[in-house]
């Protein structure tokens, strides 16, 4: 092979090299970059002529009662450990939705939480709790469910960093 032939074919591999840099940092910026709508409205209003305002979104839902030195009759949930301890959520006949997805009952800001976790259902041996697929698993004591299990009352259910005990 010839040395002009050598320095041609390095050179397409030093080329394909860059090109293979450049797109890799476009692909990771785009990944990195926040969609225009969970930017600030003043980093939005900079970046495009204004437009009319649109309507309202819906408030967030409210989130659970603190707990109060009057204790409520019937069972409920109550947060032991984690970033909402302290909280109560009465249980009556409805299920109760838990994880980080704003529309669940008890919304778990926590990185250990999947959007849709676990719910809690009445049934006749009691509340039922199941994992709805979720990656880090629910924990009843010290045991990770895979099918809906009876949750005792006073046992720990713990869901990433938050404990819970049912209560009567």
């Amino acid at each position: 092979m010839t040395e002009f032939a050598l320095t041609l074919l390095r050179l397409a591999f030093l080329g394909a090299l860059w090109l293979f840099i450049i797109i890799t940092v476009i692909a990771l910026r785009r990944d990195l970059m926040q969609p225009r709508e969970a930017r600030p409205a003043a980093s939005r209003a900079s970046s495009r002529p204004a437009k009319p305002p649109k309507a309202p979104k819906a408030p967030k839902p409210a989130k659970p009662p603190k707990a109060s030195k009057h204790a409520k009759s019937g069972p409920s949930l109550v947060v032991t450990e984690g970033p909402l301890a302290q909280t109560v959520i009465p249980l009556g006949t409805a299920q109760v939705t838990l994880g980080r997805a704003p529309d669940s009952t008890l919304v778990i800001d926590d990185d250990y939480a999947s959007s849709r976790h676990a719910r809690l259902y009445p049934s006749d041996d009691g509340w039922i709790v199941e994992d709805l697929g979720s990656t880090n698993g629910t924990w009843i004591d010290r045991t990770r469910i895979t099918s809906p299990t009876v949750l005792p009352p006073g046992v720990p259910l713990r869901i990433g960093r938050t404990t819970l005990q049912l209560q009567r």
